[in-house]
């Protein structure tokens, strides 16, 4: 098997409630949050993480939507480039998976933190 470059960001930062980020961590998680605002991209993200095993052939995905393959490569590269899916090459198709560490570092990049009391 060989892998297919799959370029990614990696989200990191303290919660926004905690300190101000910097300029290039606003960026990634901005980057982040942009590649999330296309219902098309949230749709594909779930049925990624819901497909049986944890990854998805892309001819599943496709499938799954009333638009062109061409399109649904775009929208997948832009969640590969935003490092929330990562993919696999296998032959002459390639398969996806949700990085479940980049999605746990979005929830807590928006996590506000406990209050503690005077």
């Amino acid at each position: 098997m060989s892998k297919q470059a799959c370029p990614r960001m990696d989200i990191c930062c303290s919660p926004l409630a905690a300190a101000p980020i910097d300029v290039g961590q606003a960026a990634e998680v901005a980057t982040a949050f942009k590649a999330l605002s296309d219902p098309v991209r949230v749709r594909l993200l779930s049925l990624i993480a819901s497909h049986p095993g944890g990854e998805a052939h892309v001819n599943t995905l496709i499938a799954a939507f009333d638009l062109t393959g061409p399109t649904i490569s775009h929208h997948l590269r832009v969640l590969r480039q935003a490092g929330l899916i990562e993919c696999e090459r296998r032959g002459t198709w390639v398969f996806y998976w949700v990085v479940p560490a980049a999605l746990e570092r979005l929830s807590e990049v928006l996590t506000v933190p406990a209050k503690t009391a005077p």
